[in-house]
């Protein structure tokens, strides 16, 4: 962790994302194969809805307005209908309070920070807790309101997840705590928080006062069971939402990356001061891309077929890893997180898998920062984003084992 943090370390590039430490690590390094495959970003390929540029034609006129900042009233209805369809009728949202249009959900985990840090008045300095791996936006936001940054290790351990049980032990951290961040399904390790975890850590956010802002980024993308819904777990408390904001967007679910369309949902009188900073600082979400958003949020057929691709793709997985780098088909998401801690550690084996097989994958020290105890918990796994097609991932294994035999 750099030795210093907060706005400082923002505005001096002292921690740089991933993608920039992967170029500077590779530099000048050659391919070991004709044809390199990249699964370094989580950049879905899949077939985007049939219906999308003819959405788009549609609406086309509404890029000669100024679109509403909150999102249109059929964004946020369709939205609100999705979540209750997913989650259940009680978790439903209220569209006019409960539900605010994003530009992905990027933006919004970011700029997020800036009411949370403003809400709460903290002895000593603001803390924002994470997730450690972390999502760059989570710690892009603690650094812009000057916070600390407190990394919570999500290991093999902890189920991949970060153990709450440990911070509830430490009242004064949480005291000063503006903010959590949790992603479920996890990136990139997989891992799906259950109700009871979820109950648990918005039982802490309520106890000290912090806001739960819950990543669920890769809710679409499962094997197995759907995972559980922030929301539908607040729903059950007589607080409803209160403390909580859940995260998603059509990126992954819909494979529309470049849509830029997104959703946060939850605690209403936050979200009302959430949207009056937005409509100060940030983009509003293009009319057409709210129209075409409409009908993606009320289409399930393209996304059933998406599951059953990475269903697939996990097939392939499972045949050429099995027993190997500590391999398991992850609950969610499509990222695979394998343990390289016998061939030098993340970077070492990232560096001699693109050197020798052409084969470029993201170390997992890169995605993560050194937590409470010093320890990096990414700093011998590399992570593998299952984009491609079935065939060109099971040619990107192949050569993974033959490197690293």
């Amino acid at each position: 962790m750099p030795s210093h943090s907060g706005l400082a370390a923002l505005a001096e590039g002292a921690i740089l994302s991933p993608f920039t430490q992967l170029r500077r690590l590779l530099h000048g390094i050659e391919p070991g194969h004709a044809k390199p495959i990249d699964l370094t970003i989580g950049e879905p390929r899949e077939a985007m809805p049939p219906f999308v540029a003819a959405k788009l034609m549609e609406a086309v006129a509404e890029y000669g307005k100024y679109p509403p900042i909150r999102g249109t009233q059929a964004l946020r209805s369709a939205i609100a209908a999705w979540v209750g369809r997913r989650y259940g009728a009680a978790a439903t949202p209220d569209a006019t309070r409960e539900v605010l249009a994003l530009n992905g959900s990027r933006e919004g985990l970011f700029l997020a920070a800036i009411p949370a840090a403003g809400r709460k008045r903290v002895n000593g300095r603001a803390a924002v807790l994470m997730c450690n791996p972390y999502y760059s936006a989570y710690i892009g936001g603690a650094l812009a309101v000057d916070a600390e940054p407190v990394y919570l290790n999500a290991t093999a351990a902890s189920g991949h997840l970060p153990d709450l049980e440990a911070l509830a032990g430490d009242e004064a951290l949480l005291d000063r705590t503006v903010a959590l961040y949790l992603c479920s399904p996890a990136n990139p390790q997989g891992a799906v928080a259950s109700k009871a975890y979820i109950a648990r850590a918005l039982e802490l956010a309520r106890a000290h006062d912090f806001m739960l802002f819950f990543d669920e980024c890769y809710s679409e993308i499962y094997t197995g069971e759907p995972p559980p819904g922030a929301l539908a777990v607040a729903a059950a408390t007589p607080q409803r939402f209160r403390n909580l904001v859940a995260f998603n967007s059509l990126s992954k679910r819909s494979n529309l990356p470049g849509l830029r369309s997104g959703f946060c949902a939850g605690d209403d009188r936050f979200l009302e001061t959430f949207a009056e900073i937005r409509n100060m600082v940030a983009p509003q979400v293009p009319g057409p891309t709210q129209h075409v958003s409409v009908a993606v949020w009320e289409d399930e057929a393209h996304v059933a077929a998406n599951r059953e691709a990475y269903r697939a793709k996990f097939d392939v997985c499972d045949r050429n890893l099995a027993g190997r780098y500590g391999y398991y088909r992850p609950a969610g998401g499509f990222c695979l997180w394998l343990d390289v801690s016998k061939f030098g550690g993340a970077s070492d084996a990232a560096v001699t898998l693109w050197k020798r097989g052409g084969v470029k994958v993201l170390p997992g020290a890169f995605l993560a920062q050194a937590g409470r105890d010093g320890t990096n918990p990414g700093a011998n796994y590399v992570r593998l984003a299952l984009v491609h097609d079935a065939a060109t991932i099971a040619e990107a294994l192949e050569r993974f084992v033959v490197v690293l035999a």
